[in-house]
């Protein structure tokens, strides 16, 4: 019984299957805080974009 319970304790510190999700959490906390720092030049970039994409969605519909 102790053996079998020591084993598992092993395997489980050994086990480093959460490093992944921990990278994961640890990318997508820097996007969002790079996005916070620039969030307004963000916005006007996409406001931008936004605007050239329904100026072009014009023309083509009209036939431009």
């Amino acid at each position: 019984m102790w053996m079998q319970i020591q084993g598992k304790v092993k395997s489980f510190w050994g086990n480093e299957d959460g490093l992944g999700m921990l990278e994961m959490i640890l990318i997508i906390a820097v996007i969002v805080i790079i996005a916070i720092i620039f969030r307004s030049q963000l916005k006007e970039m996409i406001t931008s974009l936004m605007g050239k994409a329904k100026s072009q969605t014009e023309d083509f519909m009209e036939g431009k």
